[in-house]
């Protein structure tokens, strides 16, 4: 079957306008032109649309699709496998999220006790999906998959307290950065208090502590950008001094 552009997007609930701009850079292009001069759709057209817009609703922006899908690699079945992971995920994330709220309207009401904890599980179990998402490749590839588990585990089932201390020493450290950074010496005082503090934000989460793996998460952070651009943030050049201030503090302790 065959489709016009505004057949098209109506099918797809687009706009023609959207549609055009694909066109224009490349990422849909009609299968034809007709005798009249308007853009005719196939079915690989509808499918590579289709595509698309699972991309977009995972948030992809149009230059990384772009990327994606005119590399001469890009295999279908592996990105529909790849939407539907991604998406199950958000699903369990947002049954969480609504049971969480169904537990908290019962509590508010009095039918149900719910703990501190149970009222704050759900946004826990949030950042664990989300840094999987974004690291979960690199960080199981370099400490095995039994330890990030464990990790994983232990942040899961930590209480009110200890989160709120985890979240104070994270904005502490980010506080800190500029600060040491501005001595241009990761041996001093302030740098050292860094690294210290560094380490005990890691144990809140780490099964155990080894100053191999602090060390080896440091250089990570240094060789990973999206690593490098959250100390970065804080200031430049802040994830190199983070990391040369840590390889002091675990050769002095």
């Amino acid at each position: 079957m065959e489709y016009t552009i505004s057949k098209l997007a109506k099918l797809a609930n687009v706009s023609t306008r959207t549609l055009r701009y694909y066109d224009e850079i490349n990422l849909l292009k009609p299968a034809r032109i007709n005798s009249s001069g308007y853009r005719i759709y196939g079915q690989n057209e509808v499918d590579r649309l289709q595509q698309i817009l699972f991309f977009k609703e995972l948030d992809v922006d149009l230059d990384t699709i772009l990327s994606i899908m005119n590399n001469p690699n890009f295999d279908k079945q592996t990105a529909l496998q790849n939407h539907y992971s991604q998406l199950v995920d958000e699903r369990n994330r947002l049954n969480q999220l609504i049971e969480t709220i169904e537990k908290t309207m019962k509590h508010e009401r009095g039918e149900i006790q719910m703990s501190n904890q149970e009222k704050f599980e759900a946004f826990k179990n949030k950042l664990v999906t989300e840094n999987e998402e974004k690291y979960g490749e690199e960080i199981r590839g370099k400490y095995g998959v039994q330890v990030v588990d464990a990790s994983n585990k232990k942040f899961k089932g930590m209480s009110e307290e200890d989160y709120a201390a985890l979240e104070k020493l994270g904005n502490e450290i980010l506080d800190l950065l500029p600060k040491a950074v501005a001595t241009g010496d990761p041996t001093s005082d302030i740098a050292q208090q860094l690294a210290a503090k560094h380490k005990e934000w890691l144990t809140f989460t780490w099964p155990s502590y080894s100053k191999e793996a602090h060390a080896g998460l440091a250089d990570m952070y240094v060789a990973d950008e999206r690593f490098k651009a959250y100390y970065d943030k804080a200031v430049d050049g802040g994830t190199e001094f983070l990391r040369d201030a840590i390889h002091i503090f675990i050769k002095g302790n």
